[in-house]
């Protein structure tokens, strides 16, 4: 297989039971829809790539990122209950990064372009907030609170109208970070 094609490779087993027990479905791509696998999740183990795991179907709802490595009771960790009913693989990006980020919906208000990471776009551009963005290179977790806290919401290069249509209602950003190619 080309190296591209290793690239691209993940794996991510999830389990019914806590410490990796129970029932187990494993997912080497995107999975819209797990509820026909597993009636629940409260370990899971990421053997390769990293993964965005989401608490509704198609993608949609709460949002947890998870890199390789074991998570024997991730569920109570990462703050979400036992619902992860999609998830997605992230592919590896090595080349740039930039997003541009607006302060209102459909592109309105204040914006500002981004090569790097931004730690609180109050404290770096005066924003208030973010509510819609445009990601032109490179994979992306938006944070709802500054210094990469509170929920996320993964961006791939697209245009973000409004964030409430994804299932992040009233949510607005305060910290923008790469996914650089470190999920191997």
């Amino acid at each position: 297989m080309s190296n591209i094609g290793m690239s691209m490779r993940g794996k991510i087993i999830f389990y019914e039971e806590r410490n990796f027990q129970g029932r187990s479905y494993e997912c080497t791509s995107d999975c819209a829809d797990m509820s026909s696998y597993l009636s629940r999740c409260q370990s899971c183990r990421v053997e390769s790539g990293c993964f965005m795991v989401y608490d509704r179907p198609n993608f949609m709802g709460n949002q947890c990122f998870m890199r390789r490595g074991e998570y024997a009771d991730y569920m109570s960790m990462m703050g979400m209950r036992d619902c992860i009913r999609s998830c997605r693989m992230i592919p590896m990006h090595r080349g740039s990064f930039r997003m541009r980020i607006y302060e209102r919906e459909n592109f309105g208000g204040q914006m500002q372009e981004l090569m790097d990471d931004c730690d609180s776009i109050m404290d770096r551009y005066r924003m208030n907030e973010c509510q819609s963005c445009h990601v032109m290179e490179g994979h992306w977790l938006l944070f709802e609170q500054p210094h990469f806290r509170g929920k996320m919401m993964y961006v791939k290069p697209g245009e973000y109208r409004n964030f409430r249509e994804m299932g992040m209602s009233g949510m607005r950003f305060m910290s923008m970070r790469r996914i650089m190619d470190s999920c191997n």
